[in-house]
């Protein structure tokens, strides 16, 4: 007798773990989805032509709500958790949800669904949304590349729009962003790959997506899997970075799965010391010690530059911040709060009297973003709304601190900034250090 089973996702790792784990299994039928974080993502299915010849109408998406009735109406017996960047207490209310609706609460791990590559493979995970993945994927490519080596990074999920025509994504310039529709959480993530000149796939089906990245025109010699949330990676890494951020202690023992990328890796930077408390570094550094001592852990800085700190010395600032990074991620201090601190800005304006439309029911579903502005822009029409928050906004500039710029994609009437970060190393060992022994234990030139 087939399982009856629902995923319960946010358009990533749900997909992933039903390609690797349900699609071609006669032993289960998944009867639906349900779709949570990201808004606008459940309503759709998970259409027929992905979803192999077992289903042959596909599979529905329905809001994570809807949990419970679907559970009764379907007789379902395994409820698989699929999204990540979740607290633990979250996880297991969950859990005594499902249960109490009679079915089984199921965490997939990394052996049946971690795909193996011909190429070597270094994987970028974190313990939260904002610690600072990206940034440190660019700094291992950057070293790579200067050893004359050929990189295609593969980024985490973020299928929003069509899902067929998501299948295999592939970013080489400026207009593949365009050709692809993206949006800016997309855009964030993509384009500071592409300037600095390497490949980057994403997508739906990333066996296909592996399978084309490592037959790149360009060449490859390694996959770059660069994380989103704090997911563990869909690609069997041989060398797991993990990033950790002392600006939420604690968080790499009480989120999922965070805690598995502490437990799997091989190294773990820990960033951001410039900016935190010595005693939440130290918890962080302990708590490390305690699940994974053999951990090489690299000490980390994310410095900070703007292009016109005169916008922001003695001015009431607006302060706009990366959008998953605020919601999920929980973030209280990124790089635009740095900056309005270290510039001098004379007060942080609350953009809550001003938000419109769908930012006004981001700010509902999220409370505690406080006196940050999250860069929304799943769909037009929060891009727009995005637009009317800031122009509505009572400051007097604005501070820009998402990973690309803003100026290009909404009309800001007001003086603005924007905000750069790197991930700079601080003593050793270093990224290079350990990026030459991988080399040379892969035979690697």
């Amino acid at each position: 007798m087939k399982k009856n089973v629902i995923i319960i996702g946010a358009a990533g790792r749900d997909f992933h773990n039903f390609n690797t784990y349900y699609r071609d299994n006669a032993g289960f039928n998944v009867v639906a989805f349900t779709a949570a974080q990201i808004p606008d993502i459940d309503g759709r299915k998970y259409p027929a032509a992905l979803a192999g010849k077992l289903y042959p109408k596909g599979i529905p998406i329905y809001a994570e709500s809807e949990l419970v009735p679907l559970i009764k109406k379907h007789n379902v017996e395994i409820c698989n958790f699929g999204y990540s960047d979740v607290p633990y207490q979250k996880v297991m209310n969950l859990s005594s949800i499902v249960n109490a609706a009679g079915s089984n609460f199921l965490l997939i791990g990394t052996k049946d669904t971690m795909i193996k590559s011909s190429k070597p493979v270094i994987a970028v995970g974190a313990t939260r949304t904002g610690c600072g993945k990206s940034q440190t994927s660019r700094r291992i490519i950057e070293i790579l590349m200067a050893k004359g080596l050929k990189v295609v990074a593969v980024r985490h999920p973020m299928p929003y729009g069509d899902l067929v025509a998501q299948k295999v994504q592939r970013f080489e310039t400026l207009n593949d962003l365009k050709k692809h529709k993206c949006t800016i959480e997309e855009m964030e993530e993509y384009e500071p790959h592409v300037v600095r000149g390497n490949v980057i796939y994403a997508g739906v089906d990333y066996e296909a997506i592996l399978r084309a990245a490592e037959k790149d025109p360009k060449g490859c010699d390694i996959i770059l899997w660069d994380g989103g949330n704090n997911d563990f990676p869909f690609y069997k890494p041989d060398l797991m970075v993990t990033v950790a951020d002392p600006h939420r202690p604690g968080a790499e023992l009480n989120y999922y799965p965070g805690e598995v990328n502490i437990r799997i890796a091989d190294v773990v930077v820990l960033n951001k010391i410039d900016s935190a408390y010595p005693e939440h570094i130290k918890t962080v550094r302990d708590n490390i010690q305690q699940i994974n001592p053999n951990a090489v852990v690299v000490d980390g800085a994310s410095p900070i530059r703007v292009d016109d700190e005169s916008i922001i010395r003695g001015k009431r600032v607006l302060v706009i911040e990366d959008g998953p990074t605020l919601t999920h991620g929980e973030m209280k201090i990124g790089a635009g709060v740095v900056a309005a601190q270290k510039y001098g800005a004379a007060e942080l304006v609350d953009p809550r009297p001003f938000v419109v439309g769908k930012l006004a029911e981001t700010f509902r579903i999220y409370p505690n973003i406080g006196q940050l502005l999250p860069a929304m822009g799943y769909g037009d029409q929060q891009v727009k709304d995005l637009e009317t928050t800031i122009n509505n906004t009572d400051c007097d500039s604005v501070i820009i601190a998402t990973p690309i710029d803003l100026n290009r994609l909404v009309k800001i009437k007001k003086p603005n900034t924007r905000v750069y970060y790197d991930l700079q190393e601080i003593g050793k060992p270093d990224l290079d250090d350990i990026l030459n022994v991988f080399l040379k234990k892969h035979k690697i030139k």
